[in-house]
């Protein structure tokens, strides 16, 4: 009887172990992964942090904006200047200012009908006139400019059309167009008048092509400007 019981105890403790071993045993079939980590957290990264300027880089940076600046209220005081001088001059008529008066003169042959002029000031249109009849060419010299001007050096813009003109043998040149640029600059003395004659010629000789003939040259006369209360003419 005791046997019988010993033995059978005996058989309820290999049972219990057998029974703990294999629970053990699955619980190590399926161990526990880990979880991986999401796209959030592989690509969030920590922000670098901002460096800060030192004092010699900030000094130079601030030296540079002031130069500019100083430079900028350089250019706005010279414009203010001109423009203070300019209105004056043009619009009070202000006798220490200064006049130009440009004329131009055709001695063209009658190879060339003038059809065609612009002229420029300082970039400024000034005159411009066009006639395909050749009344332009007809006239030996036009005023094209004649007005108060601020003192100083001046730059004037010359651009001229010429249409061929021709019968018999040179009948072939009417349709022929010649065209002519050329800037010339000048200077106009504070009180003085400035005088330039535009003079439209043809250059070269008989063997000179026709295209190469047209040219530009440039009489250039000061005179002093007379007051308006000053009677005579003035002195050159």
């Amino acid at each position: 009887m005791r046997r019988t019981l010993a033995l059978s105890v005996v058989l309820l403790c290999i049972g219990a172990g057998t029974t703990i071993a294999a629970a053990q045993a699955g619980g190590a079939s399926q161990p526990d992964t880990p979880s991986k980590p999401s796209a959030a957290a592989k690509t969030a990264a920590p922000a670098a942090p901002i460096k800060p300027i030192d004092a010699g880089t900030y000094a130079v940076r601030l030296r540079d904006l002031e130069q500019r600046i100083n430079e900028l209220k350089e250019q706005i005081f010279r414009s203010k200047a001109r423009l203070s001088l300019l209105a004056e001059t043009v619009l009070e008529g202000v006798v220490g200012g200064g006049q130009a008066v440009i004329v131009h003169e055709n001695r063209m042959s009658q190879s060339y009908k003038l059809v065609r002029v612009v002229y420029a000031l300082d970039g400024a249109p000034i005159f411009t006139k066009a006639d395909e009849e050749g009344s332009l060419g007809d006239q030996q010299e036009f005023e094209v400019y004649n007005g108060s001007i601020v003192p100083g050096e001046h730059t004037l813009t010359v651009n001229l059309e010429y249409r061929g003109h021709g019968y018999g043998v040179f009948a072939y040149l009417k349709g022929y167009r010649f065209k002519v640029r050329s800037t010339y600059t000048f200077a106009v003395p504070e009180g003085r008048i400035s005088t330039v004659h535009v003079v439209g010629y043809e250059k070269g000789g008989p063997t000179t092509p026709l295209e190469e003939r047209p040219a530009v040259r440039y009489i250039e006369r000061v005179e002093r400007q007379v007051r308006p209360d000053a009677s005579g003419e003035g002195d050159r």
